[in-house]
């Protein structure tokens, strides 16, 4: 079957969320893939949302964290203090963030673009949770298109951490231990990150893409898996799932 990046990425994206794990998403594609590893992979999946929905059974895509269908059949209607509340006490495993810039060791920037904070070139949302998200969830995911511009070696503003500086970084910073970014899943790549060094590895190249387009596309080294696979396609029954139950009104998958 046909699919486009945006399919792709939320595939493979689902199929890290393992069964009885706890994962907070935003709206958009994380949402997507939290709600397609809940109906195909994990059905026992909880799915948290910074407003206060903990455990729901979404019947379709909200359009906000605060979206009533965010606590459909869900466990608590609880508040955002609550869901902090449990990052802050190592009981999430997963999740997702976003930004316009990210660098080697996973530090994202949802800021500003430029050099001085009181006058940028571009001045972003900001944090909104995605600080505490970053620092006391376990596990950091991001999909992400992947070019230059976002994929930068000095990103102009650290919004929510990721490695900080390399190894021990976090830990010296007072983050949890073993907590850190996890994946990063693009249009042309998976990306993990090394255990030593705790800089991005590619894991798995997407089908058609080579890896000189990955290294153009990005504006720092990057290593490379010794066990360097291609990312396996989105299957028919991914595809079923995502365009007619999960995403049926195309809002984030878009049309073919």
């Amino acid at each position: 079957m046909e699919y486009n990046d945006m399919e792709l990425m939320i595939c493979l994206a689902s199929r890290y969320l393992e069964d009885d794990s706890i994962v907070v998403v935003g709206t958009g594609a994380p949402c997507a893939a939290a709600m397609l590893a809940q109906k195909i992979y994990s059905p026992r999946l909880m799915i948290m949302f910074e407003a206060g929905g903990i455990g729901p059974l979404l019947p379709s895509m909200p359009i906000s964290v605060g979206d009533s269908r965010t606590f459909y059949r869900g466990l608590v209607a609880g508040s955002m203090p609550e869901v902090m509340e449990t990052c802050q006490r190592g009981l999430v495993d997963y999740t997702f963030l976003g930004g316009a810039q990210i660098d080697q060791y996973g530090n994202i920037n949802s800021t500003m673009v430029g050099s001085e904070y009181q006058k940028p070139k571009v001045r972003f949302p900001g944090s909104g949770g995605a600080n505490d998200l970053a620092s006391f969830c376990w596990k950091t995911m991001m999909i992400t298109p992947q070019d230059q511009r976002r994929f930068t070696e000095n990103i102009d503003f650290i919004t929510s951490p990721g490695y900080l500086t390399g190894p021990g970084a976090r830990e010296a910073a007072g983050l949890p231990p073993g907590s850190g970014p996890y994946k990063v899943i693009t249009n042309l790549c998976v990306i993990g990150f090394d255990e030593d060094t705790k800089k991005m590895k590619v894991e798995s190249t997407h089908p058609g893409i080579t890896q000189e387009s990955i290294i153009d596309n990005t504006g720092f080294g990057l290593l490379w898996s010794e066990d360097l696979t291609v990312s396996e396609p989105p299957s028919e029954e991914e595809l079923s799932c995502l365009r007619n139950e999960v995403d049926p009104y195309r809002y984030i998958i878009g049309r073919l």
